[in-house]
């Protein structure tokens, strides 16, 4: 086996993870109580672990060639199909032809923060991370990955969403690309909406308001729906529920953050608007109308549930289900439009990468036309490239998931890039906390507070996360 990989291998057995073969968040909750305190987010770090010592200068790591033959290891979160059909083509081609071997460890999504955190305390980082697009921020900061630079050529990105390179971005420098971007909605039973009379809309500007949508569970409820919102709150703590939830707040015209300089979220997560919104959702909860006790993804296509809010991931399943039945519609209106989450997993070059050049080549290649579609397709997602994009009659007007692709086309106004910040974790964890708390019936002025208490502590522990 070749030396670094044991290395990894050693870390894991070493920190007790489970790592656990997720390729979607629907199948996440099989290790999230394993793990559930590998995935919260790190204390407040009193230093950054030290720069890897081979680091390239930031934004020049590539030389034009690959003094191979390399190995390169690639952490990530599925080893699905379509992932290892990457990693296989990659090394039966060009990989072949340049002399690059790719080793895939699968460390599923639940571990995935506290492996690489401890990997680079340990100097063992892999030379390629596949990361969930909101840790990209604070792994920059601490020097785990760095910026492409010179490694893409002119006209390299001519092709990708302006999102997959606004998710990419930090600090002026393009750190990651992504094989696919998210879609975030409501899939509904189109029979079912009309049997209670509601009206379907099609695009965020003719969403549902709150009152509209309040009264539209109350109906489904009274024809007989047992609880009429999925909200995959069996899930569990973690990146779903800002993902999910934070358009809510963001809808009523606050955010989870005060994002003109990311040093505090007092009067963005715990303005009066917010409170508002969380009032209204967490009476829907006291009220019976969100299914709460779901243990898998069967409510919606059972019956059980009548609208399942959720994201892209869950197109597949559904559709076989239920096909032409199924109908995707916006997140309500809580006040200043309909708002969706965006973004998702992303390939980055380690600063301890054993070969620019070879990990650029590898993420040329997964990519590239042929992968993203694959990869895409697997994942019920929105294609990171245009071109395959605009391939598929799904993602074209009258197609099933068009709306993704207008939210996406209206970001960060109907899409919302999460917080390019490095207190990111601290925002999801203290969300995530607030967002069951007010499940719960808590009071939620002041669960907002705390929540807003709790991310300012993380940011002034981390002398409000300076660069350079």
């Amino acid at each position: 086996m070749h030396s670094k990989m044991a290395k990894i291998l050693a870390s894991i057995l070493a920190l007790g993870l489970v790592a656990a073969a997720c390729g979607n968040d629907d199948d996440a909750p099989a290790a999230l109580e394993a793990a559930q305190e590998a995935t919260a987010a790190p204390e407040p770090m009193d230093a950054a672990p030290e720069p890897m010592d081979d680091a390239m200068p930031a934004g020049t790591p590539c030389d034009g060639e690959i003094d191979g033959p390399v190995t390169l290891t690639l952490t990530s979160h599925s080893s699905g199909e379509a992932y290892t059909g990457a990693v296989e083509s990659f090394n039966a081609g060009p990989g072949a032809e340049l002399g690059v071997t790719v080793e895939l460890l699968d460390l599923g999504e639940s571990a995935y923060e506290a492996f690489i955190v401890g990997a680079a305390s340990a100097n063992d980082l892999p030379d390629i991370i596949d990361m969930d697009g909101p840790f990209l921020y604070n792994f920059a900061w601490n020097g785990f990955v760095q910026p492409l630079g010179n490694c893409v050529p002119d006209g390299g990105l001519d092709d990708f969403l302006p999102s997959i390179i606004t998710q990419g971005m930090y600090n002026g420098e393009l750190y990651s690309l992504g094989s696919f971007d998210s879609g975030m909605g409501i899939w509904a039973k189109r029979s079912v909406l009309e049997s209670v009379g509601a009206r379907i809309p099609e695009t965020s500007q003719d969403a549902w308001n709150a009152e509209e949508f309040d009264q539209l569970l109350r109906d489904l409820a009274a024809s007989g729906v047992d609880a009429p919102l999925d909200i995959k709150w069996w899930y569990g703590a973690g990146e779903w529920r800002p993902y999910g939830f934070a358009p809510i707040v963001q809808s009523a015209g606050g955010d989870v953050i005060d994002r003109s300089d990311f040093q505090s979220a007092d009067g963005a997560l715990n303005s009066a608007a917010a409170v508002e919104a969380m009032t209204l959702f967490q009476s829907w909860a006291n009220d019976g109308l969100i299914d709460l006790a779901a243990v898998d993804d069967t409510n919606f296509i059972n019956g059980d549930a009548a609208l399942s809010w959720v994201g892209h991931w869950m197109y597949n399943p559904y559709k076989d289900a239920l096909g032409d039945d199924l109908v995707l519609v916006p997140l309500p209106d809580f006040g200043t439009g309909s708002k969706a989450g965006m973004g998702s997993w992303n390939w980055a070059m380690s600063s301890s990468a054993a070969d620019a050049d070879a990990v650029w080549a590898f993420m040329e290649h997964v990519t590239s036309p042929e992968q993203v579609a694959a990869i895409a397709a697997a994942e019920g997602a929105v294609p990171s490239l245009q071109s395959v994009l605009d391939a598929d009659p799904t993602f074209q007007p009258g197609g099933d998931r068009y709306l993704y692709v207008l939210n996406l086309q209206g970001a960060p106004d109907i899409a919302v890039p999460r917080p390019a910040t490095p207190a990111y974790g601290a925002i999801r964890d203290a969300f995530s906390d607030a967002l069951a708390d007010i499940v719960a019936g808590a009071d939620v002025q002041s669960t907002l507070d705390d929540a807003v208490e709790a991310i300012d502590d993380d940011i002034e522990a981390n002398e409000g996360y300076p660069i350079g």
